[in-house]
């Protein structure tokens, strides 16, 4: 079974505020698209159980035209707060590249 690792061209996590994490998954074809779209891993109650978050606060957005998935969910800490280690939340996006799509 392939990795997200293995089947996108961009992965990457970023603010989209100081509390909420916004990701970005690229895909170099519509197969490779749909797979990801349609992959049990990337589902929002996948996704809330990885990032220990409620399902209901993580959106999955994919967009066809661009074979892109769009993922927002809260940050676990607000960014720039004491103890946050990531204050862009460009380190987030690291426990979805081994998942399998």
């Amino acid at each position: 079974m392939p990795r997200l690792t293995d089947i996108a061209t961009v992965i990457r996590s970023k603010n989209a505020g100081p509390l909420t994490l916004s990701f970005d998954l690229m895909f170099p074809t519509d197969e490779a698209f749909e797979a990801a779209k349609l992959a049990p891993t990337l589902q929002p109650a996948a996704l809330a159980r990885l990032y220990n978050v409620s399902s209901a606060d993580v959106t999955v957005t994919p967009y066809q035209a661009a074979r892109a998935i769009k993922i927002a969910m809260p940050r676990a800490i607000v960014s720039g707060s004491p103890g946050d280690h990531d204050v862009y939340g460009a380190q987030q996006h690291v426990p979805l590249l081994d998942l399998e799509i």
